[in-house]
């Protein structure tokens, strides 16, 4: 399972790599999952189950889910900074604020399209409520605590790859200025 886990991480940030073409925005977006894992294994733990394969898929679909809210936010707010020259902090709140409602409902219909699997009896129901569990709990977790922390890791990774741009730039005035013509 942690090679599994670990091979999706990877397939998802060179993705989202070539999606943003940039080293450092994929983080933003990887940044919100551990919270799903969390919410989805805390769930579990509430309601005395294991962490089973059906779970596991349950944690994929919700890692597709909850990475899509934040790309969301981080497309916006990429594109809003590109084209209209806005800084990271105005640009990650106006998507925040814009993009609040479209990842409202998205979580809101995932997590009660699974609530039947979650409540359902009846038979294969010992199967089906791990896939139901996982997912609502780790929505919920990952709705709560992402709404916040995506913008804020947005714009701390923003400033760290201004950082580093300023400095290579730096390095090559410097270079061209002492380089004989």
């Amino acid at each position: 399972m942690p090679l599994l886990i670990g091979a999706a991480l990877v397939a998802i940030y060179l993705v989202l790599g070539i999606l943003y073409e940039s080293y450092i925005h994929p983080l933003t977006v990887l940044s919100t999952l551990p919270a799903a894992g969390v919410g989805a294994v805390l769930a579990l733990m509430l309601f005395n189950m294991e962490f089973s394969v059906i779970a596991l898929i349950g944690v994929f679909l919700l890692l597709g889910i909850v990475k899509k809210n934040a790309i969301l936010i981080i497309d916006f707010a990429l594109d809003a900074q590109r084209s209209r020259g806005l800084s990271a902090v105005e640009a990650v709140r106006e998507a925040s604020l814009l993009r609040f409602r479209p990842i409202l409902m998205t979580t809101l219909a995932a997590g009660l399209g699974v609530l039947p699997l979650a409540i359902g009896f009846g038979e294969g129901a010992e199967l089906r409520r791990p896939l139901g569990i996982t997912i609502i709990g780790g929505l919920i977790a990952s709705q709560l605590l992402t709404l916040l922390t995506t913008p804020v890791v947005y714009v701390y990774l923003d400033k760290l790859r201004g950082r580093k741009r300023d400095e290579s730039a730096l390095a090559r005035h410097i270079e061209t200025e002492t380089t004989p013509a």
